[in-house]
């Protein structure tokens, strides 16, 4: 196991693939997880395998700023395959924050719009969030935290960096729907690209996404 270099580049150790599927296992509109620092990031080489990146994060939930979970992540990339997403296994230390209130609010807003919700830019070129589209901003990290796990490969780091466009669309059942465009920077090779993903989500169930 090789102890990985420290620097404002690239963090090629499995970070961006830990912390993007946490978001999108714990995340939602009244959750937004950052990474607050990389306490450890070793590597392993299984031969015949893959690599595999041991990991121990300190996460914050960007509405509770005085409380950190720990957390820690083993992420596998397999071996010569481009086409399967990273084998990720996360455990967080700690509560995080319910968000059962905020959640329902959410959710009820959301369902007493006359019209259904459509929004872009967000953030606006200065990075502003409008307070009403926040949610929406966090659940966009959550869509962005699936296509992130699902990917990578070990030679990327995506981030989001947009969300291009937003579009509520009705559906028959007790679920919200948001048709995403996303732009995910990718760090290494500084392209930003736009991915459509869509998000099913209710306070009960949390969110369902799938990629076209």
């Amino acid at each position: 196991a090789m102890e990985l270099p420290e620097g404002p580049k690239a963090r090629l150790d499995g970070t961006a693939v830990a912390v993007g599927y946490l978001r999108y296992l714990r995340g939602g509109p009244g959750r937004g997880l950052e990474l607050r620092e990389v306490r450890r990031a070793r590597r392993q080489d299984i031969d015949d395998v893959g690599h595999k990146y041991y990991l121990e994060l300190e996460l914050e939930d960007v509405l509770d700023k005085d409380r950190t979970v720990s957390c820690t992540a083993e992420v596998l990339y397999p071996l010569g395959s481009k086409s399967s997403a990273p084998d990720v296994q996360v455990t967080v230390q700690g509560e995080l924050r319910s968000t059962e209130e905020a959640d329902q609010e959410f959710y009820n807003r959301i369902r007493s719009l006359e019209k259904e919700l459509e929004a872009e830019n967000i953030p606006d070129s200065h990075g502003n969030v409008p307070p009403e589209l926040e949610p929406i901003h966090r659940l966009a990290w959550v869509a962005s935290g699936f296509l992130i796990w699902q990917n990578s490969t070990e030679n990327t780091q995506f981030h989001l960096a947009q969300v291009k466009r937003v579009k509520q669309v009705k559906r028959s059942d007790e679920d919200l729907q948001f048709d995403y465009v996303l732009l995910l920077h990718e760090m290494v090779s500084q392209e930003v690209l736009p991915w459509e993903v869509t998000v099913l989500w209710h306070p009960q169930n949390g969110a369902r996404v799938s990629q076209s």
